[in-house]
């Protein structure tokens, strides 16, 4: 398949740009749009305009196809026309980093995502517009070496706000970036062995694998899987190095099969004149997001993603193939019920040496039918909705994949893992995963953390629950390691709150702009108002529910798989979602709009208080809620007038036998009371009787 095609031009449902290579051209920096010494030919019924190399020294080839009839053009989003423009993600950022403005235009904004950041201002700030940018860091399994760690740990106090943000794809956010600095910055991380390249933007985001680092071949074959998967999915047409560090190459070699994955061209889909040979000139359609794990292990929110791959092994734990799942994503908007937050669905089973021909022909799918009008309908999620499996699958087989997908393989139960505290690797040495409450390094945190971590040379792993790992550390490390992280509030997680171990937040305010109301800033205080509720109603401190904190509906923390999530749906206010479950494998649901800050409780306590009460045998939070239906709830709450009070602290039975009680709750229902709080009231008035008899 070459860019000319009019194959190509169709995939992508709309025009598209493209590159023609000739032995006299290259691909160069954009110089903006010229109309002088071009040249046009007809290829593929497409009418492509070609500019002359010899009209610029750094010479740039635009293939631009339309369709042959201006009117029958399908209808595109401005981010679409913003990548056809760019000369593959360069102009005009490369032109809008050098000016004097604190920021950038809008298709630069655009633009600079592909490339790890966004650009903020802080809305704290009253009077005008504070701008600075978010760089986000491309970290396949969450591994970060030692030196890129410390680096990260540099920039946060010289160029940031002086903290670092752990975030729940496995990478590292640094906020507070001036423009002046932004090439600074992105060249010192390059340099260091790391990458922002495609954090964000419409392509393949972080690749997500379990962060423990066990010495076990499932655990070591995901983890190998995923940064296989990165790499073939990772920009080739040199736009990030040109910009940030002026064409300066910092790349490793890739393994052969995934050089051999990326050009395989037996389906005809790939772009082989392209400098993209998977994404084109238009990339993605919207984000796109993978995650590896192995089997129990659910540390990755597997369903929640685009595509999930799940490590399949023989009796004898030799990895055999792989489980794969597509269709996931949260991302939604409030009061428009076509958008919602969907779980992935079993796709099928490919032996281990197609799985990157597999991923490669599912992103094409997606490449090429995924909607590109409106951003809104734009995950692989929609498509696939739209279609149903049975086509997408179809689809795959037919023109894509080209093989049958086997029968999905069976799978235990998953488990959310947290690797909290110290484990064994199995090489000798230790590991240790640490709580960081919402991802954020800071204080007397950041300089424990920069301690240990040059200190004893350790690398480093990034979980998707926002806490962090130190890797390879020896027997004898242990206890002096312990008191320095102890000291700065780093414990072990016997230490820590229950309900903080599971809880995740976005940052939200004050820098996001997508934020409606508080999430990192808010969660603090909501769970330590969730812990006093817990003691209200007698539930006890080991007992906990996943809470998740989002300050807008697009689901960055993942709130939809909580077992009670708080979305933001106005100022200071919060959609309530319930029935997610403790290893997040089912969705939640909607239950209560518009709740305001200060009135939780009034939600909380009657939850919780039936949930002590009323649930079954080890039954999870939500659980509960989904067997007891929200129109029960809803009841409750509306009815609500706080916990009963204790009949007694001497915990004397009122009632010795069925029938008493049975009558006794029958009088009792007539004057909207409980039968205990009848007895009671009938017990104190006889004992009352009785003291005022014998003071007369």
């Amino acid at each position: 398949m070459t860019t000319t095609t009019t194959t190509a031009a169709a995939a992508f449902g709309a025009a598209t740009t493209a590159v023609l290579r000739e032995p006299k051209v290259e691909i160069g920096r954009y110089q903006g749009l010229r109309s002088a010494n071009s040249l046009a030919l007809t290829a593929g019924g497409r009418h492509v305009t070609l500019f002359n190399a010899s009209s610029r020294s750094s010479s740039l080839i635009r293939a631009v196809s339309t369709p042959a009839k201006p009117e029958t053009a399908t209808k595109r989003s401005k981010v679409e026309i913003f990548k056809e423009q760019s000369n593959f993600i360069r102009y005009p950022l490369n032109e809008e980093i050098l000016t004097d403005a604190p920021n950038i235009n809008e298709a630069a904004t655009q633009l600079i995502k592909f490339h790890g950041s966004y650009q903020q201002y802080n809305r704290d700030e009253r009077g005008g517009r504070s701008y600075s940018f978010m760089l986000r860091t491309k970290n396949p399994c969450g591994k970060v070496s030692n030196q890129l760690y410390l680096t990260m740990d540099d920039l946060a106090d010289q160029f940031g706000i002086g903290t670092l943000r752990l975030t729940t794809r496995q990478t590292f956010q640094l906020h507070g970036v001036l423009k002046k600095d932004l090439k600074t910055v992105m060249g010192s991380i390059i340099r260091s062995m790391g990458s922002t390249l495609g954090a964000c933007g419409d392509l393949n985001r972080n690749v997500l694998a379990p962060a423990a680092p066990l010495l076990r071949k499932d655990y070591l074959f995901a983890q190998k899987t995923a940064e296989n998967i990165a790499a073939l999915l990772t920009p080739q047409s040199g736009f990030y190095y040109d910009v940030w560090v002026d064409g300066e190459q910092f790349l490793t070699a890739e393994p052969p099969e995934v050089t051999k994955a990326r050009n395989d061209n037996s389906n005809g889909k790939t772009f082989t004149d392209s400098p993209e040979p998977i994404y084109g000139t238009q990339f993605l359609p919207r984000k796109f997001k993978i995650a590896v794990t192995v089997p129990t292990d659910n540390s990755v929110d597997i369903l929640t993603n685009d595509i999930g791959v799940v490590v399949v092994t023989d009796d004898n734990g030799e990895p055999q193939g792989f489980n794969i799942y597509v269709g996931g994503g949260m991302g939604r908007t409030h009061r428009l019920e076509s958008t919602f937050a969907r779980l992935a669905e079993p796709l099928g089973y490919v032996p281990k040496e197609d799985i990157l021909k597999a991923i490669k022909s599912i992103v094409e799918v997606q490449r090429d039918h995924g909607r590109r009008d409106d951003r809104k309908y734009s995950r692989m999620k929609y498509l696939i909705s739209d279609w149903g499996i049975e086509k997408f699958r179809r689809e795959l087989e037919d023109n894509y994949y080209q093989k049958k997908f086997e029968p999905f393989r069976k799978l235990p139960e998953w488990e959310f893992k947290s690797y909290l505290g110290w484990h064994e690797q199995g090489d000798g040495s230790l590991f240790c995963g640490l709580h960081v409450d919402n991802g954020r390094i800071g204080g007397k945190m950041k300089k424990a953390l920069r301690e240990v971590i040059s200190k004893y040379n350790l690398s480093i792993r990034l979980t998707p629950n926002q806490n962090i790992i130190l890797c390879d550390i020896r027997n004898a490390w242990k206890r002096p390691i312990t008191t320095t992280l102890a000291q700065a509030g780093l414990l072990h997680p016997r230490y820590v709150d229950p309900l903080n171990q599971t809880a995740m937040a976005c940052p939200a305010f004050p820098l996001c702009p997508l934020a409606i109301t508080e999430a990192e800033r808010g969660i603090p205080d909501i769970l330590k108002r969730v812990r006093a509720v817990f003691e209200k109603v007698g539930l006890k401190y080991n007992e906990s529910v996943v809470i998740r904190v989002t300050g807008c509906p697009n689901g960055c923390a993942r709130p939809y798989m909580a077992e009670l999530g708080l979305v933001g749906d106005g100022p200071n206010s919060y959609q309530i979602w319930l029935g997610g479950t403790p290893n997040q494998t089912s969705i939640a649901k909607t239950f209560m709009n518009k709740v305001k800050v200060q009135d939780l409780e009034k939600v909380f306590e009657p939850l919780f208080y039936h949930w002590k009460r009323k649930r079954q045998a080890k039954e999870s939070f939500g659980d509960f809620t989904i067997r007891m239906g929200f129109e029960k709830l809803q009841e409750l709450v509306d009815k609500w007038e706080g916990p009963e009070v204790a009949p007694t602290r001497y915990n004397l039975k009122l009632f010795a036998d069925k029938e008493t009680y049975e009558a006794v709750d029958e009088l009792a229902k007539l004057q909207g009371k409980s039968a205990h709080q009848l007895a009671m009231e009938v017990i104190r008035n006889f004992v009352a009787s009785q003291q005022n008899g014998k003071s007369e």
